[in-house]
């Protein structure tokens, strides 16, 4: 057997879900999407609502990735490219929010230039 012949065999033995799968998967998301609205209305959650609305959205973005871009059916190779990638870009986001954050605190030149740059504010 050739290397393309196991590859085809391997693509035909690879299972997908049915339709049922795909419409549970739309009513779960359709679900947290209204527990993010609630979140967002609610007055005594306004301590906690950023730290929710990001788990809710993680939790969404798990099950896009997991079954519309079929990463819970590939194999563990790729998916762990995709979350390697993944946790770089949050890497490199939180690494960014944090220095922007810092500097925005620790520039002694900010007003003067400011005041430099825009003289009429």
């Amino acid at each position: 057997m050739t290397a393309e012949a196991a590859v085809h065999e391997q693509f035909e033995q690879h299972v997908h879900p049915g339709a049922s799968v795909y419409v549970t998967v739309a009513a779960f998301l359709v679900v947290l999407t209204a527990l993010e609205i609630t979140v967002f209305y609610v007055q005594a959650l306004a301590p906690v609502m950023i730290p929710l609305l990001l788990i809710l959205s993680a939790a969404k973005f798990v099950l896009v990735a997991g079954f519309y871009m079929h990463l819970r059916y590939d194999s563990y190779v790729l998916t762990s490219i995709f979350g390697f990638a993944l946790v770089i870009a949050a890497v490199l986001l939180i690494s960014l929010l944090l220095l922007f954050t810092y500097l925005s605190h620790h520039l002694w030149f900010a007003v003067p230039l400011a005041r430099i740059l825009l003289p009429g504010h």
